[in-house]
């Protein structure tokens, strides 16, 4: 599964985008528990989700500088 694509990110509308961090961010606790209980198989999945969610807060701050 490669890496997703920044250009996703950029075409959510604010909502949408708000919504996708709390995903990703529970998406992270999630992977964390499981590889500290000993039940995570793909280890890759955390460098996804960690990779998405700073796409994800990187497209929100350009937003907000550009409503400055």
């Amino acid at each position: 599964m490669p890496l997703p694509k920044i250009e996703d990110a950029r075409k959510l509308n604010d909502q949408e985008l708000a919504d996708e961090i709390v995903a990703v961010k529970k998406q992270l606790f999630d992977l964390r528990l499981q590889k500290g209980t000993g039940r995570l198989e793909k280890t890759h999945e955390i460098k996804h989700a960690r990779h998405r969610l700073a796409q994800l807060m990187t497209v929100e701050r350009q937003r907000q500088l550009q409503a400055q």
